[in-house]
């Protein structure tokens, strides 16, 4: 089992997210533990999984909602499944407490 869904790696943060395409809204709906322990963020977008649309909209989501520009954002792991590692570059403390509190965690 892990401590959550977020990870600090130097300045960068890594978040575990499961996505849902085709969600009908972009959104973040809080965290959910997988059946193998783990802890992700769960998040839906209105984009469809073809051409990596879903991927740059989930991306999008979870930088805006650390106040970070979509630029900050990548797939690190998990592009063509649900189960995806994304990368925000340059997530300082303050980033990390506003994303903690989009996902419905104790900052």
């Amino acid at each position: 089992m892990t401590d959550g869904p977020l990870r600090r790696e130097g300045s960068n943060l890594l978040i575990e997210v499961r996505l849902t395409p085709r969600g009908g809204a972009d959104r973040i709906d809080g965290t959910k533990m997988l059946s193998d322990g783990r802890a992700v963020v769960a998040a839906r977008v209105k984009a469809v999984p073809e051409d990596g649309k879903a991927n740059a909209a989930v991306v999008a989501l979870i930088a805006t909602a650390a106040g970070l520009p979509k630029s900050s954002g990548s797939i690190v792991s998990g592009s063509t499944a649900r189960l995806k590692t994304i990368r925000l570059t340059g997530a300082d403390m303050e980033a990390e407490a506003r994303l903690k509190l989009a996902c419905g965690l104790p900052a």
